[in-house]
């Protein structure tokens, strides 16, 4: 049984959405689980999508974890080239 929200992406029609769009998304999953009046089934489709939208979160956030890293590397190296971060 699917859940009828429009804001529910089945995973299968899902191209990969943004950080925004997930946080966005694993909210109002959240939002409809503690809202409660769901079938169990329901529940645990819910509780599926929302695991999924937790696991594209964290995948966004190491990414950004990896780059910051590897930004502030850069800038502590003084061998490295200064054009990457130079304003002009």
């Amino acid at each position: 049984m699917s859940v009828p929200d429009s804001r529910v992406v089945p995973v299968a029609e899902e191209k990969a959405p943004s950080y925004e769009q997930a946080r966005e998304e694993l909210t109002e999953v959240v939002r409809r689980l503690e809202t409660g009046g769901l079938t169990l089934e329901q529940s645990i489709e819910l509780w599926e999508r929302g695991e999924k939208l937790a696991a594209i979160c964290e995948e966004w956030l190491q990414g950004a974890r990896v780059k910051l890293a590897a930004a502030m590397a850069r800038r502590a190296d003084p061998t490295t080239a200064q054009s990457d971060d130079a304003p002009f």
